[in-house]
């Protein structure tokens, strides 16, 4: 099978089907990881992973959908059959565009999967696990998801997943005049500065690991007063504050009940994949943790204001998701288009050669008529392959497949190496008199001048081979 007819298999643990421990159990250390251990694999020829707080997704590319599925079964989390979603070719393209939209997003619409999406697209060139297939499929996506974003309002409100935590702090209390505390510099605790800034919270700490990047975070939020602690030392900032969002990237808790022992009233939001906050800090008094689950009460009222804007975008995709298929479809043709010129264009050379070495024995050929065999072997080529062409665009249009393979038998680049091959002849030959005709010169023998049409006319149509 051609790189231009890989079949796509997928397999995913997302929060719409398994619990958030689920997924976090499925996750891996990182992408580069996954990528690793699936083109490890010999049937796999691209591949692609996506992890984020709220989903696992792999995805690879082999010859048939039975053996992408073979792989994916040996790599699988082992998180319960019920968890794990397998996908086909189709339906892995379809809902690759439908993360980048936020349609599978927790926060309908939400942004930052956009940029998880090329983080994770340049995570898989860089590894060398793309291919034509994947690449094609990502981009795709990508672009699907930034016009939903420009031309519908898929993304008003809650944007993502950092916003929505902000706007469950304020059902809960007033943030107005307040104390906030981020923890954690990266995507999502930037949102969750920003959204809390906008909440007109008075005092804003940021806590980093890095207490430079927590310097430079507190010095973009427009809040009356933003200051800089590092991860290790806010004790007194908690002991401050009346809300926190937590969202480090690490890979255990950064945040356990002892910290909170003086805190006092203290809403927390835990956004972190893996969890931030030890679970035994939700039994102190006063002390109360949300953590994304928490979140499905913000993004329902969400998604009620967006479920218009939402009808719009799968329309969207609907018509992204044929002209996908299209465009591979007129890859695998035009793979086959290319070798069947490639083919012929070996062919032509070799007969023109032996054309033209033939005709120098009766007489030097000016450079006008060399020119003008030259133009006829190509017009010749053109010709001959153009209905074939049509015609192989047309059975990859219908999916028509056996043609398109019995074509890349028939026209393997290496046909007409044989310079022995037997000649068959050709009714559509052109005749001496043209020939002549093509060449200027009325003098070329009768066998020079059928020879030469009929060699490069037959076996460019493949009757020599």
């Amino acid at each position: 099978m051609s790189a231009a007819t890989g079949v796509v298999t997928g397999v995913r643990v997302s929060h719409d089907e398994a619990s958030l421990d689920t997924v976090e159990a499925a996750c891996h250390v990182d992408d580069e990881t996954v990528l690793s251990r699936l083109t490890d694999a010999p049937p796999v020829r691209e591949a692609f992973a996506l992890q984020t707080c709220n989903r696992f997704e792999a995805y690879v590319v082999t010859d048939a959908a039975a053996t992408g599925r073979a792989v994916l079964d040996d790599f699988a989390p082992d998180v319960g059959d019920h968890s794990v979603v397998e996908m086909s070719h189709e339906e892995s393209l379809r809902h690759l565009m439908r993360v980048a939209s936020g349609l599978e997003s927790l926060v309908l619409g939400e942004d930052q999967i956009l940029g998880q999406l090329r983080d994770a697209q340049s995570v898989a060139a860089e590894a060398g696990a793309l291919g034509p297939i994947l690449d094609d499929a990502v981009t795709k996506a990508i672009h699907v998801g930034e016009r939903a974003r420009t031309e519908t309002a898929i993304n008003e409100g809650a944007v993502s997943v950092g916003s929505a935590a902000v706007e469950l702090l304020e059902t809960e209390t007033d943030l107005a005049a307040g104390t906030a505390v981020v923890v954690g510099a990266g995507e999502m605790g930037t949102v969750a500065a920003h959204a809390l800034a906008d909440a007109d919270v008075e005092t804003l700490y940021v806590a980093n690991r890095t207490p430079e990047r927590a310097g430079e975070l507190a010095g973009e939020v427009d809040a009356d007063e933003a200051r800089a602690v590092a991860l290790d030392d806010f004790d007194a900032a908690l002991a401050d504050a009346d809300a926190v969002v937590s969202a480090t990237g690490s890979e255990s808790h950064v945040l356990d009940a002892e910290d909170f022992a003086d805190a006092g009233e203290l809403l927390v939001v835990d956004i972190a994949q893996p969890r931030d906050v030890a679970p035994a800090a939700n039994a102190l008094a006063g002390v109360s943790v949300f953590d994304m689950t928490a979140l499905e009460t913000v993004t329902d009222e969400t998604a009620r204001r967006r479920r218009a804007a939402a009808e719009s975008v799968e329309a969207m995709i609907d018509r992204e998701f044929d002209r996908l298929l299209e465009g591979y479809k007129r890859k695998r043709a035009d793979e086959v288009v290319s070798a069947m010129y490639e083919s012929a264009e070996r062919v032509k050379e070799r007969e023109l050669s032996e054309a033209l070495t033939k005709l120098d024995a009766h007489g030097d050929l000016s450079a006008d008529q060399r020119e003008v065999v030259a133009s006829m072997a190509d017009a010749l080529v053109s010709q001959l392959l153009a209905a074939p062409t049509k015609s192989l665009r047309d059975a990859a249009a219908e999916d028509d497949w056996t043609t398109i393979n019995t074509a890349l038998q028939l026209f393997d680049p290496g046909f007409g190496d044989d310079a022995d091959a037997p000649g068959g002849g050709n009714a559509a030959a052109e005749p001496p008199a043209f020939v002549r005709e093509r060449l200027g010169d009325d003098d070329v023998p009768d066998e020079i001048a059928e020879q030469m049409s009929d060699d490069v006319t037959a076996e460019v149509a493949g009757e020599d081979d």
